[in-house]
């Protein structure tokens, strides 16, 4: 959009979509830039809606994936202090629907962070939706049955089905390898977070390539299809647009009202 044509939505008080994802490892066979996939759940939930898509923060906080040559992580500070200023740019213009579609979870802590600090100084609640997080559990039955806790896991799906359905041309399903169980110490990880001791969580800094030198953390890459990953890409489109309509009746600085009718 040009800023004449911006400018000229300004009365119309538009939501904002800020689409975040990062460029990271996602096994041997799906590129990386899986930044790229909440960019087209954005432009997608924008057609339906008639919401703003904002430019994708293609760089997330993924400190564990440093071993991996080709990704791009920024610091905790760096991504709040990047954040907190892509907000505020919208909020200056008096903007203050705004919705976060993040496409990496491990974003999700610090982005709590700066949108707590954002309605503390600004006075607006920004709304922050954790696409991978958001596909229900009878989505998975429907596509996976009792494979699901086979299929899913970084490398595996969601995001190996969903580049199959929309980035099929970049795939090397050649490639594809099942994800192995990792361990330190001798115990089971629990992916970069830690351990399991006895059946108790046990928090460990563990990095992505000592766990998995492959960069398959979890899932079977041969149980995605692009017909799983239509089906996510339609209901993150359906289920985010239906909440644009939601926040366009709702005041962000008025957490207490209702919807207006």
């Amino acid at each position: 959009m040009t800023v004449a044509e911006f400018r000229d939505r300004l009365a119309d008080g538009p939501v904002i979509l800020l689409p975040l994802g990062s460029q990271e490892e996602q096994g041997p066979h799906t590129p990386m830039g899986d930044y790229l996939l909440a960019e087209a759940v954005a432009l997608r939930t924008a057609e339906l809606s008639g919401a703003i898509a904002a430019p994708c923060l293609p760089f997330g906080y993924a400190d564990f994936f440093r071993g991996f040559p080709g990704g791009m992580q920024l610091r905790g500070p760096t991504f709040r202090a990047v954040l907190t200023d892509m907000v505020d740019s919208f909020l200056d213009h008096g903007l203050t629907r705004i919705v976060i579609l993040n496409g990496h979870s491990t974003n999700a802590a610090l982005i709590d962070e700066v949108l707590r600090d954002t309605r503390r100084h600004r006075g607006a609640a920004v709304c922050s939706i954790d696409l991978w997080r958001a596909i229900p559990d009878a989505l998975w039955r429907d596509h996976h049955g009792e494979n699901s806790g086979r299929a899913r896991g970084h490398g595996g799906d969601p995001i190996t089905s969903m580049a199959l359905y929309l980035r099929a041309d970049q795939m090397r399903m050649d490639l594809a390898v099942a994800a192995n169980g990792a361990q330190a110490m001798g115990l089971p990880a629990t992916g970069t977070r830690g351990v399991r001791f006895d059946g108790v969580d046990i928090a460990l800094p563990l990095d992505a390539h000592e766990l998995a030198p492959n960069g398959m953390l979890g899932g079977d890459p041969a149980l995605a299809s692009a017909e799983f990953g239509c089906a996510v890409f339609d209901h993150l489109s359906n289920h985010c647009a239906r909440f644009v309509e939601h926040l366009r009746r709702s005041d962000p600085c008025d957490l207490k009202a209702g919807p207006a009718a």
